[in-house]
């Protein structure tokens, strides 16, 4: 059991339990592939992803025999990016430091890349017409808001085919 909030309980303090069995009190848990704290931030999953990602992308420089830079950058975007942009929505960060740390992992894969050792970030950028995690993370939250207000919209024209006129109310402007 995960207890959420400014004020952890203790294990003395109250205990829940299921059929007799006492449930643990845990300060974290995986759900959904997302590690969620009981303080609510998103800095283990961050932490976490950041690894993994790590992880990938440097199996990618190791093991591709191709050193085309597309090719590589390809295999990025295909292998890495679903990593660090899983559910992004739910856990999107706040922090700089966590930000910071889920873009390294685009600067240190592109920085590995052949004849880009020498420039900065935002030449990486330019080069491979890569956009930044964090401007993809955006994009995916608004893309997310925006379905949002779709769906309401669909609702509503949903609902005003399910309901007889009558009880449908339109609200209208009249002038004074």
């Amino acid at each position: 059991m995960i207890c959420v909030g400014k004020k952890v309980l203790d294990d003395n303090t109250l205990q829940f339990s299921i059929d007799g069995n006492i449930l643990p009190v845990v300060n974290s848990c995986v759900d959904l592939g997302i590690t969620v704290s009981n303080d609510m931030s998103p800095r283990l999953h961050v932490n976490s992803m950041v690894a993994k990602a790590h992880k990938r992308a440097n199996a990618i420089h190791r093991c591709f025999i191709s050193k085309d830079v597309s090719t590589v950058v390809r295999a990025f975007i295909v292998f890495v990016r679903p990593i660090v942009e899983y559910n992004s929505s739910l856990w999107s960060p706040h922090f700089k430091s966590d930000i910071e740390s889920i873009e390294s992992v685009q600067r240190k894969f592109t920085k590995r890349l052949r004849g880009f050792s020498q420039l900065t970030y935002q030449d990486h950028l330019k080069r491979l017409s890569l956009p930044t995690l964090e401007q993809r993370r955006l994009l995916r939250d608004l893309i997310l808001l925006q379905n949002c207000f779709r769906f309401d919209k669909i609702m509503f024209s949903v609902m005003s085919l399910l309901l007889p006129v009558s009880s449908v109310h339109v609200a209208t402007h009249t002038n004074l």
